[in-house]
């Protein structure tokens, strides 16, 4: 059924790499709200922000205006040992579907740190260096960014203190270890080296954590220790803008064979590959270019578009962060302990929040079992055990594709792979073994932690 006119994979020269990360705000009409100091309620400012990250960082989080920033030659160099990364045509899974749909998937595990999230953490660590810093700080989830973060931080000779969620420390012991292995320290969250940790313990003792406890320490560190800043490997603008050489490269890998995607589908979390992801694209339907459908897939236990409310929230359990306008199930939300740990955030990014209010994109959630079903058909047909994270979208690629096999249409379809699922083998066994559940918190669960939102005029 598939045409065998594209190869399977798409690769770029190196001279096809972007020289310059593309800022979505930019384009966008309505801007993401400002980052609120807690205490005063008025937005932050560059002093402010300053005392948590570093200063090239937070001239990039607050400019809403500038469309392009130049990616400093010391980052193309780290770039260039694993980018372009390949554009991927999966013939087999459209063969397998028997669709007329035609299904690509950006691959971006083909690193050392297994996913996308390098991408942020060499420039981040590159920055921490220019300024002459001891070292960075951090939370992970399933340890994709904290993996990636430990590397860059070696590469360059920087310390990294990382605060992994507890369920994932203790679920995936050899991502933990991999960090470890590149010189960083590994805490699992909540812990009790922290104030903030500590009280997060006596309120919900036997707690698993979350990215939103792990965030409120690796904070707490940071700023108690001089030398050292905080790192956040996805929500904020700055994380979008690194991560833009995703959809940068998926376009012009696109545009080379003269494909235009009918839609797009990403994993949301915090937001980092989904905004990389369709930065470029999202730049044309914003200036009227071209149309396209955006889709953001998120867990079923952790539905912050689908089910979140659009209001000031804190980023982090402890509230010691600043307030930011995002979808969110509220700060002291802590999801239920499924295997995407890297999508079990609270909120999510100001940005993605902005244009899904906009109407500009599409979301929809999944319970976890489907999204196994759907990776281990993926592994099995296209040869690629898929990360957790990246299967959800993996999931509503397949139920599109199989939407055209209904109808006969032979839709672009465009995914986002965003690193590989070997370091997630507790959660493919308890797949197999049937001891995985669908946990979905109840509107009266959900609504318990709404009414704690901060009051925000």
């Amino acid at each position: 059924m598939a045409d065998k006119t594209i190869p399977y994979k798409i690769y770029l020269e190196e001279s096809e790499m972007p020289r310059n990360w593309y800022n979505l705000r930019a384009d966008m009409k309505n801007k993401p709200a400002p980052l609120l100091n807690p205490g005063t309620g008025q937005p932050m400012t560059a002093e402010e922000l300053g005392g948590v990250f570093c200063a090239d960082l937070v001239a990039q989080e607050l400019d809403n205006d500038s469309p392009l920033f130049p990616i400093p030659d010391e980052i193309l160099k780290f770039y260039k040992m694993y980018r372009p990364s390949p554009l991927v045509r999966a013939y087999c899974l459209e063969e397998k579907l028997q669709t007329p749909a035609k299904i690509y998937y950006k691959f971006e595990g083909n690193n050392t740190s297994g996913s996308h999230k390098l991408n942020s953490a060499i420039a981040q660590a590159y920055y921490a260096k220019k300024q002459g810093l001891k070292g960075v700080t951090t939370e992970t989830g399933a340890g994709q960014w904290g993996t990636a973060l430990a590397m860059a931080c070696a590469y360059l000779d920087l310390d990294c203190k990382v605060y992994m969620v507890k369920v994932s420390y203790e679920q995936k012991p050899f991502r933990r270890e991999v960090m470890r292995t590149y010189g960083a320290s590994v805490t699992p969250s909540p812990s009790m080296t922290t104030e903030v940790g500590r009280k997060i313990l006596a309120e919900h003792p036997g707690t698993t954590g979350s990215l939103g406890c792990a965030i409120s320490e690796a904070v707490e560190v940071a700023v108690s220790n001089p030398g050292y800043r905080y790192v956040l490997g996805s929500v904020l603008n700055q994380v979008l803008l690194h991560q833009s050489v995703i959809g940068l490269e998926t376009k012009t890998a696109l545009d080379k064979y003269g494909v235009k995607p009918d839609m797009i589908i990403g994993c949301a979390g915090g937001g980092s590959n989904l905004g990389g992801l369709i930065a470029p694209f999202m730049g044309e339907k914003l200036r009227g270019e071209a149309d396209y459908r955006i889709i953001a897939v998120e867990p079923a236990s952790c539905p912050s578009f689908t089910r979140g409310v659009f209001a000031y929230d804190f980023c982090d359990t402890g509230m010691i962060c600043p307030l930011a306008k995002m979808y969110t199930l509220g700060s002291g939300f802590i999801p239920a302990p499924n295997h995407a740990g890297g999508l079990r955030f609270h909120g999510m990014s100001p940005v993605l929040s902005q244009l899904y209010h906009d109407g500009l994109m599409e979301a929809v959630s999944v319970p976890q079992t489907a999204v196994f079903e759907a990776a281990e058909m993926f592994a099995r047909v296209e040869g690629i055990l898929p990360a957790p994270e990246s299967s959800h979208a993996i999931r509503v690629a397949i139920d599109e594709a199989l939407k055209c096999k209904e109808t006969g249409e032979a839709k672009t379809i465009v995914f986002g792979l965003t690193g590989t699922g070997y370091f997630d083998m507790v959660a493919y066994e308890k797949f197999h073994e049937g001891q995985m559940d669908d946990y979905i918190p109840t509107d009266e669960e959900l609504q318990k932690y709404f009414d704690t939102l901060p009051k925000v005029n």
